[in-house]
């Protein structure tokens, strides 16, 4: 255990705890939630940064990261869907967590093939990562009233990390269609 999965698991461990102060109702609460699920997105920077200046990349570390990432995502969206109640947000979240549910089962079919490399983070998916947290924090930070000038910026950022999220997605799968191909042809024979 290093300092780099540490930070992972204090994200795993800071999600129940924003959603508990976000769901509670009272004065602040939509301010203390956006600044823990904003601590949260800073360790996924803060433990990456560590693990490679400090050369501490380990298996469990490079499993742990990407879930780790895919829960606070998904905690987050699924608690400003039911708190906003509206097709409005309801449709880029839906493409978010989908397009992550289809990114991890290539990367382990990918891992299978021995060609994980072919499915790694990209400059396009770090910024569409960083677009999509600044969103999911303006969403968190205030109530959900569309009349509010920050709630639209919100919505706006995560339309713009939606259609990012398809982009990288259609990405990815190309680069991984030949081993795709190769794995399809193996299961025909």
């Amino acid at each position: 255990m290093n300092l780099p999965n540490l930070l992972t698991l204090a994200r795993i461990l800071l999600i129940p705890i924003f959603v508990l102060v976000y769901v509670f109702p009272g004065q602040g609460t939509y301010l203390v939630a956006a600044l823990l699920f904003g601590l949260a997105a800073f360790t996924d920077w803060l433990d990456g940064y560590f693990a490679r200046r400090l050369n501490q990349t380990t298996p469990f570390g490079a499993f742990l990261d990407p879930v780790a990432d895919k829960l606070i995502v998904v905690a987050a969206l699924t608690i400003l869907v039911g708190h906003h109640a509206t097709l409005l947000l309801t449709l880029p979240a839906l493409i978010i967590i989908g397009r992550e549910i289809v990114i991890s089962a290539l990367r382990e079919w990918m891992a299978e093939m021995n060609r994980r490399g072919i499915v790694a983070v990209t400059w396009f998916a770090r910024v569409k990562t960083t677009i999509q947290m600044v969103a999911i924090v303006v969403l968190i930070a205030n109530p959900p009233d569309l009349d509010r000038t920050w709630v639209m910026a919100g919505y706006v950022l995560l339309y713009i990390a939606a259609v990012m999220t398809l982009i990288s997605m259609v990405l990815y799968l190309r680069a991984a269609w030949p081993t795709l191909r190769i794995g399809l042809t193996q299961q025909g024979s």
